[in-house]
């Protein structure tokens, strides 16, 4: 009766990739714009943590819940520069960290350059224009201009 053995992986074994040559997992840049965007999906994340659960619980969870989110409800919290510039940073950096993540999905599954070029600059001005019409109406909504409910 054969007995077989198991390959174990030497203690020298260079971190992110196993001994058979996949790979493990992503490995931390070491510099240069790769190693700023790892840093930017990082803090962005938290930020957005707490920028999308405050949303979240502030809209949806306390006071009347649901129910009380309408136009009106709208167009009063908006008349606060705080809860414009909270959405306006909601929107920022969720799209930035939205664009930003598609790249690296981008840079790891498509091999071929001419393809990765144009799956990126699909995401970049998807994520621009939105960008652009996102900010349009936070800072060009006046609260003012409609009648109140």
């Amino acid at each position: 009766m054969a007995v077989e053995a198991t390959e174990r992986p030497p203690a020298s074994a260079p971190r992110g990739r196993s001994v058979l040559g996949y790979r493990a997992g992503r490995e931390r840049p070491a510099g240069g714009l790769e190693l700023w965007s790892w840093l930017f999906m990082r803090v962005s994340g938290v930020v957005l943590l707490f920028l999308a659960v405050g949303h979240v619980l502030i809209m949806h969870v306390f006071d009347e819940g649901i129910d009380r989110v309408d136009f009106a409800f709208v167009q009063m919290r908006w008349q606060n520069p705080l809860w414009r510039s909270w959405d306006w940073a909601l929107l920022s950096l969720g799209l930035l960290h939205g664009v930003n993540g598609m790249r690296v999905v981008v840079q790891d599954y498509v091999k071929t350059p001419g393809w990765r070029f144009a799956a990126n600059m699909f995401f970049f001005t998807l994520g621009f224009l939105l960008f652009v019409l996102g900010s349009i109406v936070v800072f060009t909504f006046d609260p003012g201009a409609w009648p109140s409910s």
